[in-house]
């Protein structure tokens, strides 16, 4: 017979923060998943993406992005101050450490919301992170929220749904995939918290070590 280990306190199980990266095409409702999950009070901190360009009328620095100068980014990025980066649609986003650390040190689980090719290299990076893709139900529907943003030309939207395609190829790489239906935006939520919750049910638990 095995001899078990005796350790482990069954009684008092750890419970490290979670790392959950929300991805997915344009269009998929990330930044809708994530402010309803505030808005709905669930506890964890949110890792805001940096980027150079420029803000839409309604975003906030520090809210929404965090925006930089192409000077500044390119500074972040010579002096390896990112977790990740990409060049996505013309411009630079990506993640910064400090932040992450900082998330992760305040003990709640953490969500960063980014492009599909930064979560396969945070996956690639951090293989305890839990990567999630976010979907609608069809492309006719992708299709009308990119429509309805009314912020891009008819040969930029085409790009973003070009991309689109690409970016669900790439679904078999994520861990989990929730479809973010037409007027069902809790039920979406409610997906993501499930998960999240079923992770901390693990028998061993995840960690981050950055």
């Amino acid at each position: 017979m095995q001899n078990r280990s005796t350790t482990a306190d069954p009684f008092h199980r750890e419970r490290p923060p979670l790392l959950i990266v929300i991805s997915g095409p344009s269009g998929a409702g990330k930044d809708s998943v994530v402010l309803r999950m505030k808005e709905r009070g669930f506890p964890f901190h949110f890792v805001v993406t940096a980027t150079d360009r420029a803000p839409r009328h309604n975003e906030i620095h520090g809210q929404d992005y965090y925006f930089y100068t192409t000077a500044e980014f390119e500074r972040m990025i010579a002096e390896h101050e990112l977790l990740e980066n990409a060049w996505v649609y013309g411009q630079h986003k990506g993640i910064p450490k400090a932040h992450v650390r900082e998330a992760l040190a305040s003990g709640q689980d953490v969500v960063m919301r980014i492009d599909v090719q930064g979560a396969e290299t945070v996956k690639k990076l951090l293989p305890a992170a839990i990567t999630i893709f976010l979907i609608c139900e069809s492309e006719e529907e992708l299709v009308a929220r990119l429509r309805e943003r009314r912020t891009e030309s008819t040969d930029a939207l085409q790009k973003r749904l070009d991309t689109a395609h690409e970016e669900m190829a790439r679904i078999p790489d994520f861990d989990y995939v929730v479809v973010n239906h037409h007027d069902a935006l809790d039920a979406a939520v409610d997906d993501v918290v499930a998960i999240m919750r079923a992770e901390h049910c693990r028998s061993v638990p995840r960690r981050i070590d950055l």
